[in-house]
């Protein structure tokens, strides 16, 4: 061996296998990432386990078996891991490879929601409003928001604007609406597009409103349906297709509006 070869030996980094596994799975291959991740989680790596749970539950590179997933997140979460611990909350929620259990799910989503998991702060905080417990479930969506989760925006604004934990004021509420929909998550621009029909908080804009409403509707948003034909009611033909052609441009252009 050369002098090169051996310099060449203690200067490179040696690579994480895990990222590795991570950048094989990412492109297609979970073969090689299962060859990685396999033996990992057989000597405890928590993210490893993870990693194969998922593979399990998706059918990536392996027999889908929600068993075998659940298997390997129990074994990932009991070790603290807070991506492990928000999948296995997902399986008790969904009720797949182990019993519908929705207080285990809360459980496991708030460990990881303690964590810092933005997911499992969104989620848990859903759940929390679901049971009414709107002031800490407007905690913890703000604790997600703030790592950018737009579904926890738009639950903030709903929360602020029907007086769920907080005084009711249709100012924040349409400002958190507003920070959801640029981040193109569609309620948000549902209840902006709502907010403009009426003025509640945001200037009275039907042309706005409306072009609002068609992102949300094209964006899967079931709300907007309820609120198109009372936008579009009060339009000329001239301003629907304006609203049209505003709907369609880059959300970046709406940065100035």
């Amino acid at each position: 061996m050369g002098w090169l070869d051996r310099f060449r030996r203690v200067s490179e980094p040696e690579r994480d296998p895990m990222d590795e596994a991570l950048r094989s799975a990412k492109e297609g291959d979970f073969q090689a990432a299962l060859a990685i991740w396999e033996p990992l989680a057989r000597a405890g790596n928590a993210r490893a386990q993870n990693n194969i749970a998922a593979c399990f539950s998706g059918g990536h590179g392996i027999a889908e078996n929600p068993e075998l997933a659940a298997k390997w997140l129990k074994l990932s979460a009991a070790q603290g891991d807070p991506v492990g611990q928000r999948n296995l909350a997902t399986l008790h929620f969904r009720g797949e490879g182990v019993e519908q259990d929705e207080a285990e799910a809360m459980r496991l989503y708030r460990l990881a929601a303690d964590q810092g998991d933005a997911t499992a702060q969104d989620m848990y905080s859903w759940m929390l409003a679901d049971h009414e417990d709107y002031a800490a479930s407007l905690a913890y969506a703000e604790r997600a928001a703030a790592q950018g989760v737009a579904a926890s925006m738009t639950r903030i604004g709903n929360l602020h604007h029907n007086a769920l934990g907080v005084e009711r004021d249709a100012g924040v509420a349409a400002e958190w609406w507003r920070k959801a929909a640029m981040l193109g998550e569609a309620d948000g621009q549902a209840m902006l597009g709502a907010a403009h029909i009426t003025g509640a908080g945001v200037p009275r804009d039907p042309v706005a409103a409306l072009a609002w409403l068609l992102r949300a509707r094209d964006g899967g948003s079931k709300l907007a349906h309820n609120f198109i034909p009372a936008s579009t009611a009060v339009l000329s033909a001239e301003e629907r297709e304006a609203a049209k052609l505003r709907a369609d441009r880059p959300l970046l252009e709406e940065g100035a509006v």
